[in-house]
């Protein structure tokens, strides 16, 4: 059995494959995802008290999608930027 060590760059990629084949992912199911795959190292509590994708995950996400995933804030996930978007990495929807 191969158990696969999580870290911020291979939940970016895994980030990515899920919008390469969804068109979108949602905050909610990496969080849920890195809970599944304890590796809650790489969560962080907001301000609400709620746990979301941390910072180093962040990082390397942004890294591999800077010009071609955009933050939809509102419904809190992210998607292929299209050209409708203004300049920036979030969006309005």
């Amino acid at each position: 059995m191969v158990i696969e060590v999580m870290n911020a760059a291979t939940i970016a990629e895994w980030m990515l494959a899920i919008i390469e084949r969804e068109g979108c992912i949602y905050q909610d199911d990496v969080v849920d995802h890195l809970v599944r795959a304890n590796a809650e190292l790489l969560l962080m509590e907001n301000n609400y008290g709620n746990q979301v994708v941390g910072r180093e995950a962040l990082t390397a996400f942004r890294k591999l999608t800077e010009a071609t995933v955009v933050w939809v804030k509102p419904d809190r996930y992210w998607r292929w930027r299209v050209a409708e978007d203004e300049p920036g990495r979030e969006a309005r929807g």
